[in-house]
């Protein structure tokens, strides 16, 4: 028996979804990767795979917290010390060499799946996965 031929539409393209192969821990420590980690935090927020996946979403949305951090310290303290104090005495190179420091740490803790709380950091993100 022939299957019966439908004129000028292609068939369905089956929809492929990239966080269907992705391993919960890896997208934990991906949300912690300087620079980047907040593409993967949204992405990960979004993602219907992880959306009822309480470790993951914290890590999230701490990631994001940890990058809000960063901007803060990009454009609010360099240019308040730079202006109102010394410019030779850097304390926003300390604040991100202890925010590099925080996301190193807790990609360490996402690859032992451990959801370790920074202090403020974890609150909010508590907060943040409890009203979802």
């Amino acid at each position: 028996m022939r299957q019966p031929v439908t004129q000028g539409h292609p068939p369905p393209i089956p929809s492929i979804d990239p966080m269907a192969t992705l391993h919960p821990r890896t997208a934990s420590v991906l949300c912690y990767v300087p620079g980047i980690g907040w593409i993967f935090s949204i992405v990960v927020l979004a993602a219907d795979r992880f959306r009822h996946d309480r470790a993951v979403r914290f890590h999230a949305f701490q990631g994001l917290y940890l990058f809000v951090a960063w901007l803060m310290a990009d454009w609010v303290v360099r240019p308040m010390f730079d202006v109102f104090w010394m410019p030779h005495f850097q304390v926003y190179r300390i604040v991100e060499i202890v925010l590099l420091g925080m996301s190193v740490f807790m990609m360490l803790k996402a690859s032992q799946n451990e959801a370790f709380s920074l202090p403020l950091f974890g609150e909010l993100a508590h907060r943040s996965v409890a009203e979802d």
